[in-house]
């Protein structure tokens, strides 16, 4: 199954023909590549070319990746983190596997406690082994490449920058890329798609793809720090860019477009709502602009059903992308497959599946009453209460 099926020949980096998923969109690594001081541009230009290696391997990854089959898996947690040695070449040396010590060395560390967060989330709420579903060996390369401001996940494996920590400190903007868990989580999310509905890396599909792993990435966050809806700060990568830039994060899923403004990065270009969607070609139709229609419905969904995030909206989503959705799945799609779902969960008219309504009508995109099939429950993660009124044909 292929992530990608738009080919364009000329390219090699991270912001074409989705060689990796990264997590600085190349459309603000362009604009420091512009804007910035001498070595601030020369890092960004780095960090658009770095990637040209992993190019060919990413396609041969992307073309194997087998949807999920249902062979059951022993849930066996299973992380190593290898070192670089600020080297592009994978995975590196390992330094630390599962159950050993912390090192001591932040990147190192960092990287294990988040693919372990990530992977408790996936497990201990939705009941998933691991990114395939089958028990996925968690890898992870810390210290790649010399001021690499960057992480991506390439298929198989998790790759981390450590930003300009090297650099004087006014000339930094990234601070090292495992500092914030939900950099970790997102990208290991895509990981998670890539092995479901597969979600192309183009337009709209691409936007979902980015979208739910910001979702899920927020959520391995929000459940790090038993935070509720309104507790959390909904901002991807808080803590990732320094003092220096005047930005929280790299997007925000409460407020698409606000995350950063800053001369050196430009002005966060995501729209909130359908009437602002982006149509150009850049950034593979938008996959990192348009993500804020979808991120800030699930905002509003899991906002308007309160608690934790993970326990409803979480669980909506996800079942959304592990049953319902295919390769070129659009928004409306999503928006209407989520609806289904809430209603096969928690019941036609309930709570949950109004505020899925409002909060896609909130961004521009209505939806139909979704039909609920007795013959076809959710499967074993439906509610307790949808499996007693399934039974016995109860409204």
């Amino acid at each position: 199954m292929a992530i990608a099926t738009h080919h364009n020949h000329h390219s090699l980096h991270c912001q074409n023909h989705n060689p990796l998923h990264c997590i600085v969109p190349s459309y603000i690594l362009q604009e420091l590549a512009q804007q910035g001081s001498p070595i601030q541009r020369e890092r960004a230009q780095n960090a658009l070319t770095v990637s040209d290696q992993t190019r060919v391997e990413r396609q041969q990854i992307a073309d194997e990746a087998p949807r999920r089959s249902f062979r059951l898996a022993e849930v066996v947690k299973q992380r190593t983190i290898y070192d670089a040695g600020f080297e592009t070449q994978l995975p590196g040396r390992p330094v630390r596997t599962e159950g050993d010590p912390p090192t001591g060395n932040p990147a190192v560390d960092e990287a294990y406690d988040g693919s372990g967060e990530t992977f408790a989330l996936f497990h201990e709420v939705y009941q998933r082994n691991s990114v395939d579903d089958q028990g996925l060996h968690l890898k992870s390369t810390v210290h790649y490449g010399k001021g690499y401001d960057n992480a991506f996940w390439n298929g198989k494996q998790m790759s981390y920058g450590d930003g300009d920590e090297d650099l004087p400190e006014e000339e930094r903007i990234f601070n090292r890329f495992t500092t914030a868990i939900d950099i970790i989580a997102h990208e290991l999310t895509h990981g998670v798609v890539q092995y479901e509905a597969g979600l192309i890396y183009q337009d709209q599909p691409g936007a979902l793809n980015e979208s739910f792993a910001d979702v899920f990435g927020c959520l391995v966050k929000q459940r790090k720090f038993n935070q509720a809806v309104d507790e959390a700060d909904w901002i991807v990568g808080a803590g990732l860019f320094t003092a220096n830039v005047n930005a929280q994060g790299i997007r925000s899923m409460k407020a698409p477009g606000t995350a950063y403004n800053d001369p050196r990065l430009g002005k966060d270009r995501q729209p909130g709502h359908m009437r602002d969607l982006y149509k150009g070609s850049e950034d593979k139709g938008g996959v990192h602009i348009n993500s804020g229609i979808p991120n800030r419905a699930f905002y509003l969904a899991a906002t308007e059903i309160g608690g934790y995030a993970w326990e409803k909206a979480g669980r909506i989503w996800y079942l959304t992308l592990r049953d319902k959705l295919d390769r070129t799945s659009d928004f409306q799609e999503a928006a209407q497959q989520t609806l289904q779902v809430a209603a096969e969960l928690f019941g036609l008219g309930s709570l949950e599946q109004q505020a899925v309504r409002k909060s896609w009508a909130e961004v521009g995109i209505d939806v139909e009453t979704p039909v609920i099939s007795k013959a076809e429950p959710a499967g074993c993660m439906l509610a307790p209460a949808a499996i007693f009124r399934s039974l016995f044909n109860l409204k």
